[in-house]
């Protein structure tokens, strides 16, 4: 028995030979210490003091390793044998982890080869038993194991690893033992600390085969590891990759290359095919040209060659039959194609013609040749050209060209100035045959015909546009005596005629005059009868006298100068007969007479109060021949 255990159990059996103060201080002194029990390599200790299970954990691993994992039913009889007995046990590093049974050091879920349960346990009683104590020296089940509420106090039985970082060379697994550790080698490794490495050797490279290798652990020594290609123009047969294993054996032989293989190809349909094979038929290198019968061309590449992948530079080309690009009827012609007007294909022949009004530009007809074009351009039909119209002096064009300017089929309207008059067609049409469809019109200034001014009128005219006599205006006006007969006024209009008819001046009507036998009346009419500068007339057969003018004028204001004189029978009285012999008799008796009976007359007058004027209101005095029966007074 080692001599720190012994001590602490000669101070346990010794208890009562001491003082209450002796053990007080030996109390304390132990409660700070720990007893252990030291194998060669791994040391297991316990705390003299009892703690919760969480509480004991964190002592051991304060001072030690952890709670004690057990490896083994040897390693448990070893602990029974040295550990000293403890009423309330010892705790070890099991705890129930999601309702799992696990080492907590190590994280590993219990194994059924290594529990050891009492009989009956574990039996969770009263719930939450999720720690577990060992039965040191149990009478009845030493070394067995119970499942406890982790809250209960029990000592700490600890262990202090023999293992360290550098055990076993890193390289395996260091497994305690009861004084000592062995080595567990991982895979690949051999030797007391698995110190050396398993070897696979080198291996020999087949031609065009080559290797990138990494060894992490030695040259050629497990864990290395080589990648395998070819060189271009091969590929691999075999592995890309080998591997050498923990049993120092390449996880497969070297892999072989041999010549890329590019498919297999024929000539295409009406064309011939020539190929060139340096390593192997339609392998890597391989170059094949290809050509079309005459009338069909190469659709994709003329030459191919077989590149790395194992793939042609393109796809097998085709000979198609030649065809040219469509043709289309021209605009404003047809088109007649032969064999067909679909395909357009080699020695394919197109004519074209053009619809009335309407040239051929370009060849009529055209082939497709041998180069998949054709000879000549599409045609085209032009419409026929007119001359073009410049727009007349004073008028305006307005035209409209479907076709192009001035040709088929264009419309143009003309239209005149104010002022003017259109001579000619308004609208000429470009007709099919190249010329208009009639001689451009002209624009002549609008002329009324010439007035004259009415006779016995005058005639007063405004000319705005010269010459022309569009919106003239003339305003008439007749002499005195005259009334106008028409219009004051004419206007000329645009379509070259005057608003209405020249007027005339017409001499002004007097009344018509009527005279009773056996007066006679003689009439002079320069202007028409009974109008201004009729002189009128009038004398009485032998026997009779004159009652009133022997004269009378129409006047301009349309009234006689005298009304009509009437034939009385009688003697004539030296004054009636004066007045009967009027005009040249009167007047060469009054040239004599005159004086005296003037004289007479207004001496007479002078006498008389009765306000009655012997003379005619409408005689002249001084005038000889002229004086009526109001001259006359019978009674003097």
């Amino acid at each position: 028995m080692d001599s720190c255990l012994k001590a602490i159990w000669i101070l346990r059996s010794q208890r009562v030979v001491f003082g209450a103060a002796q053990l007080l201080w030996f109390g304390a002194l132990i409660s700070e210490l720990t007893n252990q029990k030291e194998v060669t390599a791994w040391t297991y200790n316990y705390s003299i003091k009892a703690y919760p299970w969480n509480y004991s954990r964190a002592f051991c691993q304060k001072h030690f390793t952890d709670l004690v994992a057990i490896q083994n039913k040897n390693e448990i009889a070893h602990l029974n044998e040295v550990i000293p007995y403890y009423s309330s046990y010892y705790w070890i590093g099991i705890r129930k982890i999601n309702n799992k049974w696990t080492w907590v050091g190590t994280k590993k879920a219990l194994t059924e080869e290594a529990e050891n349960w009492a009989d009956n346990e574990p039996n969770n009683k009263r719930n939450n038993q999720d720690c577990v104590e060992i039965y040191i020296k149990s009478l009845s089940a030493p070394g067995k194991w119970n499942d406890e509420p982790c809250g209960k106090r029990k000592r700490a039985l600890c262990y202090t690893a023999s293992c360290h970082d550098m055990s076993c060379s890193k390289q395996g697994d260091c497994i305690e033992t009861i004084g000592n550790y062995t080595c567990s080698c991982h895979p690949g490794f051999h030797g007391p600390e698995c110190e050396y490495v398993r070897e696979c050797g080198e291996f020999g490279l087949p031609q065009h085969v080559f290797m990138n290798c990494s060894h992490p652990l030695g040259h050629f020594s497990f864990n290395s590891q080589c990648t395998l290609h070819c060189a271009e123009g091969y590929e691999l047969n075999g592995p890309s990759q080998l591997k050498c294993l923990a049993s120092g054996i390449w996880t497969q032989k070297p892999p072989q290359c041999v010549a890329v293989q590019c498919q297999h190809l024929e000539a295409p349909d009406n064309g011939t095919m020539d190929c060139v094979h340096p390593l192997a038929a339609f392998a890597y290198g391989s170059r094949c040209s290809f050509e079309c019968q005459p009338g069909y061309r190469i659709r994709g590449l003329d030459t191919l060659h077989c590149i790395g992948p194992g793939q042609w530079t393109a796809p097998l080309p085709t000979c198609e039959a030649l065809a040219c690009e469509p043709l289309e009827s021209p605009d404003h012609g047809s088109m007649e194609c032969s064999p067909s007007s679909r395909a357009f294909q080699y020695n394919s022949r197109c004519s074209f013609h053009c619809t009335e009004g309407f040239l051929l530009r370009g060849a009529d007809v055209v082939w497709c040749a041998d180069l998949g074009q054709w000879t000549a351009p599409a045609p085209m039909c032009q419409a026929v050209q007119c001359q073009d119209l410049p727009a007349p002096h004073r008028a305006q064009v307005n035209c409209s060209h479907p076709s192009g300017s001035f040709r088929y089929q264009s419309v143009c309207s003309f239209t005149c100035e104010e002022g003017s008059l259109l001579v000619g067609e308004g609208e000429l049409r470009c007709l099919a045959t190249g010329h208009w469809s009639a001689a451009p019109p002209e624009c002549q200034a609008v002329t009324c015909s010439p007035l004259l001014s009415p006779q016995n009128g005058t005639m007063t005219c405004t000319r705005p546009f010269g010459e022309s006599s569009y919106k003239a205006t003339c305003q008439f006006i007749c002499e005195e005596g005259f009334s106008l007969s028409g219009p004051e006024r004419l206007d000329c209009t645009p379509s070259g005629q005057w608003t209405g008819s020249p007027p005339r001046c017409e001499a002004i009507k007097c009344p018509e005059l009527h005279i009773n036998k056996p007066t006679v009346m003689n009439c002079s009419n320069p202007w028409g009868n009974f109008s201004y500068g009729s002189t009128c007339t009038f004398h009485c057969p032998e026997g009779h006298l004159l009652n009133g003018s022997a004269r009378a004028a129409c006047q301009e204001n349309g009234h006689w100068s005298a009304t009509t004189p009437t034939c009385q029978e009688g003697p004539l009285t030296v004054q009636e007969a004066l007045t009967y012999f009027g005009g040249a008799v009167a007047s060469t008796i009054g040239l004599v007479m005159g004086g005296t009976l003037l004289a007479l007359l207004r001496k007479r007058l002078r006498k008389k109060d009765d306000g009655k004027c012997p003379l005619n209101p409408q005689s002249h005095l001084g005038t000889y021949g002229v004086f009526t029966n109001a001259a006359f007074d019978p009674n003097p």
